[in-house]
């Protein structure tokens, strides 16, 4: 921290009192001047259109928001990674045969839910198609929300083929089943019947497939890139029928089922080959949203909005300029904002979408750059705050945001006279709703952030600005030692 940075604090530590605009106050034992001023920002709504997808904050469902009356779909493409240090018992003792050769008990998909997380009536059916995928997504290319890779070709149109009907409640099983805590809210896809590899080869099922390549290939389980590359590229989970659910899914896996005759205990035991969907492998979301519907909200000049997933960000151009010529030899001490959030007025509805918890603020030029290289919070050009106990958003200092952005309008003048024409973003930031790793809901501290992501969820909110609307205020702090 500077000299005038580390005085200052001291000195507005020692009051609590606001500072009016153009106060001066002096402190003759640090010979300095703190000056403040406030500044107005404004902002509008901006369409998000799509978001980077490679996240494992994974949703499906599909739900009518009940602000715009518009229908919302998530689904998503899921790969599979060998559990480490997978064993197997000699083929040899496998119980199950057929013709001479093995083959699986049963092959299935285990679906677990977040309850916490998810949205709408248990009770609601849903009716997911699980498809094979010919070939493996590329863990090198970008994709966003919007992206199908039914359309894209990734879908085999001879590979599986399945469906499945549930509710969050899992009551098609039993009471004494549901009470075991590895079915507690959970779906199971069972892969049944016969099945023919890219190749042509027939197998009695995909379990069987899974197993029998196992001891054949055993290069094949070497390592994820192996098993994905030569056995299973992975599955695209396509909502087909369901209207009022959006579940989270907290872990997916793929389980392959055998009994085999353990020597020891001289008895027959089941066991199986287990992979999961983890973030050493790709997972995607697509998410189907009404643009129309939400480019009436957009237009709506009186507020700015928020609204996930892929939804609506709001953008704030600051005073840059101003506020920096106004003091020009003084320091940028402290730079504060605050969003105040406005209810939703929604009524007779009970699920009304939430208020997102975590906003981002980055510069509007890195809003796809910023995800796309999974940076962080560094608190130069990008920041993030807590929806708090009196309904808004507050960034406390993001005098390095205002001075970052001013910093890089002066290299790109030195460069480029044309430089501001050609970057007509250059003083705007977004408000993103996003998902924190490592955060709490208590504490704004960038130290403390892992990962951030964007927002998967259904969350909604109006905030006060808009170009119409309220008028958003920046106090600025300045200061500056005696001549």
């Amino acid at each position: 921290m500077s000299a005038i940075a580390f005085c200052a604090m001291a000195i507005l530590s020692c009051s609590e009192e606001t500072l009016e605009v153009g106060t001066t106050l002096t402190s003759e034992n640090d010979k300095m001047n703190i000056s403040t001023g406030v500044f107005n920002a404004t902002s509008r709504s901006i369409l998000a259109d799509s978001i980077y997808a490679r996240n494992f904050d994974c949703y499906f469902g599909n739900v009518r928001d009940p602000e715009t009356g518009a229908y919302i779909k998530s689904e998503f493409m899921a790969q599979f990674n060998m559990l480490e240090n997978q064993k197997m018992p000699p083929e040899d003792r496998l119980q199950s045969w057929r013709d001479g050769e093995i083959v699986a008990d049963s092959c299935e998909i285990w679906l677990y839910f977040d309850r916490s997380k998810c949205y709408g009536d248990s009770l609601t059916p849903v009716k997911l198609d699980i498809l094979e995928l010919k070939e493996p997504m590329s863990d090198q290319n970008i994709y966003y929300s919007n992206f199908d890779p039914k359309s894209a070709g990734y879908v085999r149109t001879d590979g599986i083929s399945q469906s499945l009907s549930f509710t969050l409640s899992n009551l098609t099983y039993t009471d004494s089943i549901r009470a075991l805590t590895s079915y507690n809210d959970l779906a199971r896809i069972v892969l049944e019947g016969g099945y023919k590899d890219k190749n042509g080869k027939s197998y009695p099922d995909y379990g069987s497939y899974i197993l029998r390549n196992y001891y054949d290939h055993p290069e094949y389980f070497k390592n994820s890139y192996s098993f994905i590359h030569s056995l299973c590229p992975g599955f695209y989970f396509q909502v087909n029928d369901g209207l009022g659910v959006m579940a989270n899914l907290k872990e997916i896996d793929m389980r392959v089922f055998y009994h085999y005759l353990n020597a020891e205990r001289d008895s027959i035991m089941t066991g199986y080959i287990g992979m999961s969907s983890t973030p050493e492998v790709l997972q995607t979301t697509r998410i189907i949203n009404d643009k129309e519907a939400l480019e009436s909200l957009v237009s709506n000049n009186n507020c700015t909005y928020l609204k996930t997933p892929a939804g609506i960000f709001t953008e704030v151009t600051f005073p840059v300029d101003e506020i920096k010529a106004t003091h020009a030899t003084d320091s940028l001490l402290s730079v504060g904002v605050t969003f105040q959030r406005i209810n939703s007025g929604i009524k007779n509805s009970p699920y009304v979408f939430e208020a997102p918890e975590y906003l981002l603020m980055i510069p509007r030029d890195s809003l796809y750059t910023f995800f796309e290289k999974g940076q962080t919070i560094n608190s130069t050009s990008s920041f993030y705050t807590i929806l708090d106990a009196e309904n808004q958003y507050e960034f406390n200092n993001i005098g390095n945001m205002i001075t970052y952005l001013a910093d890089k309008k002066v290299q790109g003048l030195i460069s480029d006279s044309d430089w501001v024409a050609k970057h007509p973003n250059w003083n705007k930031v977004v408000l993103v709703p996003v998902t924190l790793t490592g955060a709490t809901n208590t504490t704004v501290s960038a130290a403390g952030v892992a990962s951030v992501a964007n927002q998967m969820a259904l969350t909604s909110t109006r905030l006060q600005g808009g170009p119409n609307g309220e008028k958003i205020e920046l106090q600025v702090i300045y200061a500056k030692f005696h001549d």
